[in-house]
C-alpha cells in the first residue's frame, strides 16, 4: 500500500501541474459552501487542467506496458478522454453549442495556439526548425478530410433550405452518416499506423513504464472521477457565469472550454518543440486536431441522440471559417518542412484574432 501511495503521488506531482492539483478540493470547497457561479467556473476550469494531465500521464504508463500496438490504440482513444468527459456532461445538461463550440475550438487552438506556442518558442534561439515534410503532409491531408466532413451538414444547409441554422430529420441524417464515415475513417488508420505502414511510423516510440501497473491504473480512475466531479461544477455554472462574465456560450466553448480540456496537452507539445523535437510537436497539435474531428464528435453525436437532443455538426459561419482557415493555414506552415519562431508568431496572431472575432460576436445574430 506504502509503494502504490508513493507511486501515485510521484505521478500526480510531475512538474507543474502538481501544484494545480491544489485547486481540485478548492472547487469543491467552493461548490460546497455556495459560492457565485463565476468563482465556480474560474475554479473548476483551472482544476480540470491538472487532472486532464494525470489522465494523460497515467493513460501513457499504461500504454507503455501494453506494447507498441495496444498501447497506441489506448492512447489513439483516450487522448482526448478529459475533453470527452467534460463535452459529455455539457451534452447531457442541454449545452449544445457549447459542445459543438468547443470541438471546432479544440481543432482551432490545436493548430494555431498549440503548434504557434510550440514552432514561437522552440524556434527563438534556432535560425529554423525542421520536421518530416512526408509525415506532416499525411497528417494534414488526414486532417482536412476530417473537416471536410464536418462542414458539410452546414453546406448542405445551406444549399438545401438557403440558411446555416436550419434545422431537420435531413441534417440529423446526415449528421449520422458522417459520423459512421468518420469513425470507419478512425479506425482504418489505425490499421495503417500498426499494421500495413508501421515502419513509417517507427519514430513514434512509446514511453517507458515506471510505475506499477495497479499504480497506473489507481491513478487513472482517480483522475477520471475527479475530471467528472470538476466538470459537474464547470458545466453547471456554464449559464450563470456568461451572463455574469458578459460571455455568450459560443465563446466559453470555442475558447475556454477548448482550451482547459487540452491544456497538459499542449504543454507537451510546447517541451518538445523546445527539445527541438517539432516532428513530435506536430503530431501532437495535428494528431489531437483529427481525433476530435474523427473520434470525439462523432461519438458525441451518437450520445447526443441517445439523450434525445441530437447534435447535427451544423457550425456556426465564423466556426467554420476558422476550422478552414487553420487547416490551410497549417498546411502552408508543413509543406516545406521547416519553421520559424517567426511563422509561430504568425499562427498565434490568427488565434488571437479568431479569439476577438469570437468575443465580440453578439450572442443572437439575424
Amino acid at each position: 500500500m506504502r509503494i502504490l501511495l508513493r507511486e501515485c503521488w510521484a505521478l500526480a506531482a510531475r512538474g507543474w501541474l502538481g501544484w494545480l492539483l491544489l485547486a481540485v478540493p478548492l472547487a469543491v470547497a467552493l461548490k460546497w459552501t455556495g459560492q457565485p457561479a463565476p468563482v465556480l467556473f474560474l475554479a473548476a476550469a483551472v482544476a480540470v487542467i491538472p487532472l486532464a494531465g494525470l489522465l494523460g500521464h497515467a493513460t501513457e504508463e499504461v500504454a507503455a506496458r501494453l506494447g507498441p500496438t495496444a498501447g497506441g490504440l489506448l492512447n489513439g482513444t483516450l487522448g482526448n478522454a478529459g475533453e470527452m468527459i467534460i463535452a459529455l456532461l455539457a451534452l447531457r445538461a442541454g449545452h449544445l453549442e457549447v459542445v459543438q463550440a468547443s470541438l471546432s475550438g479544440s481543432i482551432v487552438g490545436n493548430l494555431l495556439l498549440v503548434f504557434g506556442l510550440a514552432i514561437f518558442l522552440g524556434g527563438l534561439k534556432r535560425e529554423k526548425q525542421t520536421f518530416s515534410r512526408a509525415a506532416a503532409g499525411m497528417n494534414v491531408t488526414m486532417l482536412f478530410l476530417a473537416v471536410v466532413a464536418l462542414v458539410t451538414p452546414a453546406v448542405f444547409n445551406l444549399a438545401a433550405f438557403g440558411k446555416i441554422q436550419h434545422q431537420g430529420r435531413a441534417v440529423e441524417s446526415l449528421a449520422l452518416w458522417t459520423s459512421f464515415v468518420l469513425i470507419a475513417i478512425y479506425l482504418a488508420s489505425f490499421v495503417m499506423t500498426f499494421r500495413t505502414h508501421r515502419a513509417w511510423f517507427r519514430g513514434e516510440a512509446h514511453s517507458v513504464a515506471t510505475v506499477r501497473p495497479s499504480s497506473a491504473l489507481t491513478m487513472l480512475g482517480v483522475a477520471t472521477l475527479g475530471i467528472v466531479v470538476c466538470s459537474e461544477i464547470l458545466v453547471g455554472a456554464i449559464e450563470q457565469a456568461s451572463r455574469a462574465l458578459r460571455l455568450t456560450e459560443l465563446f466559453v466553448g470555442v475558447i475556454v472550454v477548448a482550451v482547459v480540456g487540452n491544456a497538459a496537452e499542449h504543454s507537451t507539445a510546447i517541451l518538445m518543440a523546445r527539445k527541438n523535437q517539432v516532428d513530435a510537436a506536430l503530431a501532437i497539435a495535428v494528431g489531437s486536431s483529427t481525433q476530435i474531428a474523427m473520434l470525439v464528435a462523432p461519438v458525441l453525436v451518437f450520445v447526443s441522440f441517445a439523450f434525445g437532443t441530437p447534435m447535427t455538426l451544423v457550425f456556426h459561419p465564423l466556426e467554420i471559417a476558422a476550422v478552414v482557415l487553420s487547416v490551410l493555414i497549417i498546411h502552408m506552415v508543413a509543406l516545406d518542412g521547416e519553421a520559424n519562431w517567426f511563422e509561430g508568431l504568425e499562427l498565434l496572431a490568427v488565434y488571437a484574432m479568431l479569439g476577438l472575432g469570437f468575443y465580440f460576436l453578439p450572442a443572437a445574430n439575424p
